[in-house]
């Protein structure tokens, strides 16, 4: 089944708009690292004790201890040096050490146009958004002029099939797909073979959830990924596994297992709005050095976006609205 979907409305990312929502939605309450840290300090000097307090956030936030120790040492050193001598220089420090770990996992996803279509399979566990993902994906290739097909490799869940179909529909993407129970690489290779003939630009390829130890499944997905390989040497282009941050240091597993398995090759992280600490994206940036394409901070297409790393750490260690430019960030709730 091959069905052109009519043409979605132009969207464009509010960029400055997405950030100011993460930095509203991440760790919200007093989850945030360095909530009440300047009342902890009063009248005191930056010693091993607070220290000690902050490793403890550190590790409550999902950060893990092998990057918490990291961003610690640092820590450690510079106050040795008498460098951090006052909260502010101690948030600004940290802030500083997070975004350090981040940034070289900062790489956005750019679809390459000598490959037509430019193949993009979608991997995850189940619950994790991957189909949310590919359909905000969908909106956002349609608003830069590329022509894309949805591909429904997720053939066990009729509800699956029409989900994306769905997508497909708000998104202006074609879709392909076949009856529920279908080999899943037959379903992608056909939609491949359809994407080529139509010169469509983007295909993404929805599969089935799967937990990183059901061993039969992971091959199943090794599977597929060998018939696009049938199709196309080169292909696929992106391997986008997408994690619920809420799954905390599980979600790290998780990535370390697909990667074995299929060769991941981007992350796209979701739930960040919800109960998730965000700490886990450190964990995984440090662990496993995988570019993170895009986060997610809730269900509307404006709450997905490039992943920023000095927006993240500034969200992550300070919370609430973005302090005004040159200002001291301001620790209090």
């Amino acid at each position: 089944m091959f069905r052109r979907a009519p043409a979605a409305p132009t969207a464009t990312e509010d960029r400055p708009g997405f950030l100011r929502r993460l930095r509203q939605r991440l760790n919200r309450g007093n989850s945030w690292l360095s909530y009440d840290l300047a009342d902890l300090l009063r009248g005191r000097q930056i010693d091993a004790a607070i220290l000690e307090e902050l490793e403890t956030r550190l590790i409550s936030a999902d950060v893990g201890v092998q990057a918490s120790e990291r961003i610690l040492a640092e820590l450690r050193t510079r106050v040795a040096r008498r460098e951090l001598t006052d909260v502010g220089a101690l948030i600004a420090a940290l802030r500083g050490s997070i975004v350090d770990i981040l940034a070289p996992c900062a790489r956005p996803l750019t679809i390459d146009r000598a490959h037509r279509p430019f193949v993009i399979l979608v991997v995850g566990v189940n619950g994790s958004g991957k189909t949310t993902t590919i359909g905000k994906l969908a909106r956002r290739y349609n608003s830069q002029g590329l022509s894309v097909l949805l591909a429904a490799g997720d053939t066990f869940r009729a509800a699956a099939i029409e989900q994306l179909e769905v997508w497909a529909q708000r998104s202006g993407a074609d879709f392909a797909a076949q009856a529920p129970g279908a080999d899943p690489g037959a379903v992608v290779f056909d939609a491949l073979q359809a994407a080529r003939a139509r010169a469509t630009d983007v295909v993404l390829a929805d599969t089935a959830g799967r937990l990183h130890n059901q061993s039969h499944l992971m091959e199943e997905l090794k599977k597929v990924r060998r018939v696009i390989q049938r199709f196309d040497a080169s292909a696929p282009h992106e391997v986008l596994l997408v994690l619920d941050a809420n799954q905390g240091q599980n979600a790290l597993t998780q990535a370390r297992e697909f990667t074995e398995a299929v060769g991941v090759s981007g992350l796209v992280l979701t739930k960040l709005d919800g109960t998730a600490k965000g700490g886990i994206v450190i964990a995984i940036a440090n662990s496993l050095r995988i570019p993170i394409r895009y986060i997610g901070i809730g269900e509307a297409p404006e709450d997905f976006g490039e992943f920023d790393p000095a927006a993240f750490a500034a969200a992550l260690v300070e919370g609430g609205e973005e302090p005004a430019p040159g200002a001291v960030p301001d620790v209090h709730p």
